[in-house]
């Protein structure tokens, strides 16, 4: 298996799931009169970030992820989105930007140097691998299970199916 075909379609498959996630969320709000703004602010426990914001670091992990495996230029998207349409939007772009990398860009990007910040002021370097399976997919799947048991824990109806986006 490629280095392209470990990263690429692994994030593909979560953003997507996320997404149909988020259309039913949309859907249980309508149906029950929620306004959409509780939900998108809720979290499993008040120390944890909102729900908005895990869709955020979803998308940031898997777009910073494959910048950083490529050695690619690391996008910058600022946090604005308050609706359900404007995250699918930024879901729809993380994807269409994630799928725009080529197999030949992650060529040996499992043995290079990836440096990345780990606080404000601290960097950390790990080979490309290293990278992905002990920082980028750990992040990234953290943030969309949160983001998924948030809408369970909130009455969405979505399942295990709906978060591998098989349902």
């Amino acid at each position: 298996m490629s280095f392209h075909d470990a990263v690429v379609p692994a994030y593909l498959q979560i953003l997507n799931s996320l997404a149909g996630e988020l259309t039913k969320a949309e859907a249980h709000c309508e149906a029950r009169k929620i306004a959409p703004e509780v939900l998108l602010g809720s979290r499993l426990y008040p120390d944890m970030l909102p729900l908005t914001k895990q869709i955020q670091l979803v998308c940031d992990h898997a777009s910073r992820g494959c910048a950083r495996l490529t050695h690619s230029a690391v996008p910058s998207t600022p946090d604005t989105e308050k609706s359900f349409g404007e995250l699918k939007q930024r879901l729809a772009n993380t994807i269409d930007y994630v799928k725009s990398f080529k197999p030949e860009q992650f060529e040996g990007g499992e043995a290079k140097d990836v440096t990345f910040p780990i606080g404000p002021e601290r960097t950390m370097t790990l080979k490309g691998q290293q990278f992905l399976n002990a920082f980028s997919f750990p992040n990234f799947y953290f943030h969309a299970v949160t983001a998924h048991g948030i809408l369970r824990h909130n009455g969405v109806e979505v399942g295990k199916r709906d978060f591998l986006g098989v349902s």
